[in-house]
């Protein structure tokens, strides 16, 4: 999540975003840490670096990744890192799709870069963890446009029926769990698509009007608007004014995700930042706001129906 300020900085317009991903699933953030002080001449008086400690000969899984790699005994694991060197003061952590990637000062020896990784190496291997999870989960098939696909609508998945028909229309069995689309004969998968979006759109629309008012009154706040977003990386966000936007395709989601974004958005109207005082604000309405935060954040954008 993302504090947004314009120049110069206008209260009224003051947004705060709730990302897909509280690291952007494009990369996770990167983490520094103090490098240890230099004294002149350290460099050339440091212990020579373990034989261990050498360019790993297996090829990368992007090999065009930058940085010189490197290998590093972590009790029973084996860690492969980029190593790479830059004028700055700290020793940054960055998980990317070339696995782990180190950016420390030239004058920061291996030996000492490498007790940093021991330092963060809980950290790194959760990030590795989500990483390579993430991947694999941008490797399954996308769905399938045809009768008898399936698509998730409130944490649960629907099967799609589709009828030929002159009239077209769109009908939800929540018992037999199945959506029912009446097209023409001549009608392709984009109208498919559409007619299916619009169905989503509509029912993100009626079930979130039924819950802001809930935690509105939970919070004792009143919020002004709210509209659906369509955003590529935010679940909402909120303005100083009390406009709320809160993205579709929510729907996809159980209520107890959907809840967790609205109170999130609507608890910004008494602390508009994400201080400690904020989440407790959050929690007092949503207890479970960290199993739902973790729960958004392990869904990739990619895992969901493209339209």
């Amino acid at each position: 999540m993302k504090l947004l300020r314009q120049t110069p900085p206008d209260p009224q317009q003051l947004a705060l975003q709730l990302d897909f991903f509280s690291s952007g699933y494009s990369s996770q953030p990167a983490v520094d840490q103090p490098a240890p002080k230099h004294v002149p001449g350290s460099a050339a008086q440091a212990p020579r670096e373990p034989l261990e400690l050498f360019p790993s000969p297996t090829p990368s899984a992007n090999p065009a990744a930058p940085g010189t790699r490197r290998r590093v005994q972590l009790h029973e694991h084996m860690l492969e890192y980029r190593l790479l060197r830059s004028k700055r003061r700290t020793i940054g952590f960055l998980i990317d799709d070339g696995g782990l990637r180190i950016t420390a000062p030239k004058w920061v020896t291996v030996v000492e870069i490498e007790n940093a990784i021991r330092e963060k190496q809980r950290w790194i291997f959760a990030k590795l963890v989500e990483r390579r999870e993430r991947s694999a989960r941008r490797l399954q098939p996308q769905m399938q446009w045809r009768d008898g696909a399936t698509l998730p609508y409130l944490g649960v998945d629907v099967t799609l029926r589709i009828m030929t028909a002159q009239a077209t229309g769109i009908a939800h069995d929540k018992q037999a769990r199945e959506l029912t689309v009446c097209l023409p004969p001549d009608a392709g998968e984009q109208q498919l698509k559409d007619r299916v979006q619009g169905w989503l759109q509509l029912e993100a629309r009626r079930v979130f009007a039924e819950r802001l008012p809930v935690y509105a009154e939970k919070l004792g706040v009143s919020y002004r608007q709210f509209a659906l977003s369509s955003a590529t990386t935010q679940w909402g966000s909120c303005t100083a004014d009390g406009k709320i936007r809160l993205n579709w395709r929510l729907i996809h989601f159980a209520l107890p995700l959907i809840d967790y974004v609205i109170a999130h958005e609507l608890a910004h109207l008494r602390e508009m930042n994400h201080s400690p005082r904020f989440w407790a604000t959050v929690q007092s309405v949503f207890p479970e706001f960290v199993a739902a935060k973790k729960a958004l954040r392990d869904h990739a954008p990619e895992t969901l129906p493209a339209f």
